[in-house]
């Protein structure tokens, strides 16, 4: 077998806390290129800036039962940190995802995943640390309205990619595409539609990603506009980012997943900050309130919080017995407040 036509599989986890109303993700920063380098030499991981990307380990056939307890030993060796709740998103593979496939070097092949805890120190010397998602998805928080960067940046950008289509008819398919994925042209905005917004972006060369897949020359600080729309991950990360955003803002409706990102016991204020960190947009409080007292999710503990600030608030914790009761006991997302 040649080395052009290898394979090597690996694990690539989103870890997400949400501290101080900020949904935050573990990143690593490292050099672009992967970690694994041919056995003879004869591919040098090539130069490169270090970049943010998202935590990677390789899956060891010979010591792996599963592939989710294989990611879990490798955060816990690399971090100090134990996930909780863990899901599969996909498994990426794209041929030269890894510049090192050019050069002779395998091809690799990694599988995604979406795990969720509670943000903890982490140890080892693995130079991780916490950084925010907005970070790299900027036009996806809406906590405070519209976001500048849809309209003084992506949408005349954007115009600009349709106006350069082949033909009418090809402008037309991007003006339809771009209106629904953006909420352009009197479309709704689609919370859920994360990673087609970023897909969309790449194929238009809006990112710094693929103004690198293409082989752009590399330019500094503003001469290269696309460094301006949302920080850039190495290889296909932000990619991976965008699917488990998308996955987890749809997956809140209809599952409890909130709960993993928050303390045994807390306030339904809280309650209702996580979940708007996570689908990037208020929520009218006593909409919110109802459906998650309709829907059975907490109970109360009949103990006051101990906050400073204002009135203290009643502490509540999830009710494991909305799980026997209900086959999709989500929080659900009431509509914005009229303003």
């Amino acid at each position: 077998m040649s080395e052009s036509s290898q394979i090597f599989v690996g694990l690539n986890a989103v870890i997400l806390a949400v501290t101080d109303e900020e949904p935050r993700i573990l990143t690593l920063r490292r050099g672009e290129h992967s970690v694994v380098v041919p056995a003879d030499g004869s591919a040098e991981p090539p130069p490169a800036e270090l970049m943010d990307g998202l935590p990677f380990g390789p899956l060891d056939p010979a010591r792996d039962r599963t592939l989710e307890l294989a990611l879990r030993a490798w955060v816990r060796e690399q971090t100090g940190i134990e996930v909780g709740y863990v899901e599969q998103l996909y498994t990426y593979g794209d041929r030269n995802r890894d510049p090192l496939e050019r050069q002779g070097g395998p091809r690799i092949l990694s599988i995604g995943y979406l795990s969720l805890c509670r943000e903890d120190v982490v140890m080892g010397a693995t130079q991780a640390r916490w950084r925010p998602w907005y970070d790299y998805l900027p036009w996806e928080d809406w906590r405070d309205g519209r976001p500048q960067i849809l309209d003084k940046q992506l949408e005349p950008a954007l115009k600009a990619w349709i106006d350069v289509a082949e033909d009418r008819r090809a402008a037309q398919l991007r003006r339809d595409r771009v209106d629904i994925a953006f909420g352009l042209g009197g479309a709704p905005w689609d919370g859920y539609r994360v990673l087609d917004r970023y897909e969309l972006l790449y194929e238009a060369g809006l990112v710094g990603e693929a103004m690198r897949d293409r082989g752009a020359p590399e330019a500094t600080g503003e001469e290269l506009p696309t460094r301006r729309l949302g920080r850039p991950m190495c290889f296909d990360h932000r990619r991976i980012l965008a699917t488990a955003v998308s996955r987890l803002r749809g997956k809140i409706k209809y599952r409890p997943v909130v709960f993993e990102l928050l303390p045994p016991t807390f306030t339904l204020l809280q309650l209702q900050r996580v979940v708007e960190a996570l689908a990037g947009q208020r929520l009218h409080k006593q909409n919110f309130r109802r459906l998650v007292e309709k829907g059975g999710l907490v109970e109360g503990t009949g103990k006051l919080s101990a906050g400073t600030g204002g009135r203290p608030a009643e502490l509540f914790r999830f009710r494991h017995g909305v799980l026997r009761e209900r086959p999709t006991p989500g929080v659900g997302l009431p509509s914005l407040p009229e303003h």
